[in-house]
């Protein structure tokens, strides 16, 4: 068993490897995140998005890794019907801000990244595993021979010591989007301005990358339209809690409910 946290991303990540593997797999997990921070972060000036945001980069050049995620940042904006766009910073009313970039992926970077690591897991044998990366969670497996499921508190976003909800799954991803830990950076791109009217989407389905997306989207289309759309993405569920701390749920998140969610 090995479990090791380290601050990555401006966060905190955990993995947790419940069977025997070589520690030396988690190593090159962590080695492989800040190889995501050194391409992706929008917080220096010569990561590989950012030289592409300047046009000192042809996106033909770029690293592989960054051609993947950004085909998949199309994906999911077509999808979504634009409320998932990474140019939302390069709007004209945009509101300036550190880490604000033209070009951020970081609405869907983290949780590929955590899946790819998950992936590196797999790979070396492991077999019962979790992963939380600043919120957004991987789980695998059974986390004991005897305990079914893998339990995960989704953190209430007005009360900080207090869960909105508890979670009982397994391979299963779990992806927040909120505006309680880092304010307003959820940027509606239809407007270049902060997204309102939920306080944090958490959404639950079979890929990270995908979950965390559509968690970002239901932000932007708010509390009506978002939860609608959410309802007709195939495998996903979500929770959402608004600014008027009035919680909602697709139908099919019961199945993973343990706690229900609390309001204060």
């Amino acid at each position: 068993m090995v479990r090791r946290v380290e601050e990555v991303w401006g966060t905190v990540v955990g993995i947790d490897v419940r069977d025997e593997i070589d520690a030396r797999v988690v190593d090159e997990c962590f080695a492989f995140f800040q190889r995501v921070d050194d391409l992706f972060s929008t917080w220096r000036d010569d990561t590989e998005i950012m030289r592409l945001a300047r046009g000192e980069l042809a996106l033909d050049a770029a690293d592989p890794a960054v051609r993947e995620v950004l085909a998949l940042c199309e994906h999911m904006r077509l999808e979504s019907g634009g409320a998932f766009d990474i140019a939302a910073g390069a709007h004209p009313d945009a509101p300036a801000r550190p880490g604000l970039a033209p070009l951020d992926p970081s609405g869907l970077v983290k949780g590929w990244a955590v899946a790819r690591a998950g992936d590196r897991l797999l790979a070396a044998g492991s077999r019962s595993w979790s992963i939380n990366g600043g919120g957004d969670v991987l789980t695998h497996g059974r986390p004991a021979p005897d305990v079914d499921t893998w339990r995960v508190g989704i953190q209430h976003p007005y009360v900080r010591d207090r869960v909105a909800a508890v979670l009982a799954v397994n391979d299963a991803a779990i992806a927040t989007s909120g505006r309680y830990e880092r304010g307003d950076h959820v940027l509606d791109p239809r407007t270049g301005r902060p997204a309102t009217g939920l306080a944090s989407v958490t959404v639950v389905g079979s890929d990270l990358a995908v979950a965390d997306a559509y968690a970002t989207a239901v932000v932007v289309l708010g509390a009506d339209a978002g939860m609608r759309w959410i309802a007709t993405r195939v495998g996903y569920e979500a929770l959402a809690i608004t600014d008027h701390d009035a919680v909602l749920s697709t139908p099919g998140l019961a199945r993973y409910r343990v706690q229900k969610p609390q309001t204060f």
